[in-house]
């Protein structure tokens, strides 16, 4: 049994991974193609992706292999066999089950300690990629884009790589000021340190936007639009880096996909003492000096009027009827601005204490993610595996179609609790344990019908069920009446 399973296992874990894989780079084709990227950084690129998608491939490929396998066993009536010899399903379940809750011990340490720093490495490459300039692959008949502040057509090319009529718009100096150049011929060449592009053109002629040097000099921009310039031999240096700059791994260092269980605790305790610490302190604040305290009491103290030891205090409403109408427009107008500040301080304390709850939701999510894989992996197999004997059909047909679907509702109820659990309306560990809570009492009723036997997929017997519970239903009926009836006559 752990024999065929884990053969099964093996080869539906590959072919999870790949799949995965190919989506995975269909969403950073962009940061690869026409990058002039070299073989190793594109190997460290794959094996990066490969661990990353390993969280979704893991529970994927335990449960088609649980269908496979039962689906097989069922199929070739290996399964009958060893229950009609006094061998329940739970102790056939007994040593795939120890495996797999060691692959669900594995799934945890590998999503603790492997998985962030592969997450680490992953997101400082994609970074790199993106700033890095794609490679010089100018084509013809149609405007290049890629080098930032020009567009450059060419009508032709040479085998020699010489450019041939060329039309080139510099806007580099904003669109007020776009320079605009042909050339009958031009080469494009990268500098020793790959830092400028040098572009070399001969026979041809400039024109060039004037109006704010017109502005700057006079004033005005009505004399000169533009200038002209005929020239036999020109060369432009543009600011273009083609090497491969390394993101700064250190950066990352705070997130929290690069977090083990024990530095996520330890920052989620941190952020949310320094969260409470600075809420409480604004509410003392606001408390004390804004709301209930002197300058917004129920009376108003006179300091002219004042003696050593004695104060007098004076109804509001007596001393707003005793004003005059400019005064009361002056009183509304400061007391106005005084509660437009007490609301931007109050927005932006706001502010700082979101951040701060944004921040632990953030680890929060993480740290129940790492927990929900090993768990996840358990419930797929207590599915997969009494759903096999269930089917009784095995290879790559049904089994795989019951896989994707299965996976795919596991993949819209994770998704639904993550987003419920980021946008601080569901509490976080509600959110990222939904799906086990929905999957786990499916798993746990297959389990029951596979272990009696109990034909949960033939028509006829929810057809004879059916009939069942209807018959019940009326006869529930009958005694009811016939009860209310005697009590009637009674």
């Amino acid at each position: 049994m752990l024999q065929n399973y884990l053969g099964l296992f093996l080869a539906t874990f590959f072919i999870a991974i790949f799949i995965l894989l190919m989506q995975f780079m269909w969403m950073h084709v962009n940061d690869l193609v026409g990058k002039g990227i070299g073989i190793s950084v594109l190997a460290e690129f794959f094996i990066y992706a490969t661990a990353s998608v390993v969280p979704l491939a893991l529970p994927l490929a335990i449960l088609l292999s649980s269908l496979i396998a039962f689906g097989n066993l069922a199929e070739k009536f290996e399964l009958t066999a060893m229950k009609a010899a006094g061998i329940s399903l739970f102790r056939i379940l007994r040593p795939l089950a120890f495996a797999v809750t060691i692959l669900s011990i594995g799934a945890f340490y590998f999503s603790n300690n492997v998985l962030p720093k592969a997450q680490t490495k992953l997101w400082a490459l994609i970074f790199s990629l993106r700033q890095k300039q794609p490679e010089l692959q100018i084509p013809v008949g149609e405007f290049y884009d890629k080098i930032s502040g020009f567009h450059i057509y060419v009508r032709n090319k040479t085998p020699e790589g010489e450019l041939l009529n060329l039309m080139i718009y510099d806007y580099s100096g904003g669109f007020e000021n776009a320079k605009v150049m042909v050339a009958d011929t031009g080469r494009l060449m990268t500098s020793a340190d790959k830092q400028f592009l040098m572009l070399d053109l001969v026979n041809g002629e400039s024109f060039e936007n004037l109006d704010r040097q017109q502005q700057r000099a006079t004033g005005t921009s009505q004399n000169i639009p533009y200038r002209r310039e005929t020239f036999c031999h020109k060369q432009i240096i543009i600011d273009f880096s083609t090497d491969f700059n390394r993101f700064d791994e250190s950066v990352l260092g705070d997130q929290h996909v690069s977090k083990d269980v024990a530095q996520l605790v330890h920052s989620i305790d941190s952020v949310r003492g320094v969260s409470r610490e600075r809420c409480n302190e604004q509410s003392s604040k606001l408390i004390a000096e804004r709301y209930f305290g002197r300058d917004n009491a129920r009376s108003v103290i006179i300091p002219d009027k004042l003696t050593k030891g004695e104060k007098e205090t004076y109804n509001l409403q007596e001393l707003w009827n005793n004003l005059d109408v400019p005064q009361q427009r002056q009183v509304l107008a400061m007391a106005r601005e005084r509660a437009q500040n007490y609301r931007d301080q109050i927005e932006y304390n706001a502010i700082l204490l979101e951040d701060a709850d944004r921040y632990i939701r953030k680890h929060e999510i993480e740290l129940h993610r790492k927990f929900t894989l090993a768990f996840a992996c358990l419930v797929f197999f207590f599915i997969g595996a009494p759903l096999g004997a269930i089917i009784r059909k095995g290879g790559l047909g049904a089994p795989v179609v019951i896989s994707v679907i299965l996976f795919i509702i596991y993949y819209i109820i994770d998704n639904t609790g993550y987003k419920m659990a980021r946008e601080a309306l569901w509490p976080c560990w509600a959110g990222m344990w939904l799906s086990s809570f929905v999957l786990l009492p499916i798993g746990v009723f297959l389990t029951y019908k596979a272990a009696t036997d109990s034909p949960l997929f033939n028509p006829e017997a929810w057809v004879i069920g059916a009939k069942r519970l209807k018959d019940k239903v009326k006869n529930m009926k009958h005694e009811y009446e016939n009860k209310y009836h005697t009590r009637s006559i009674g």
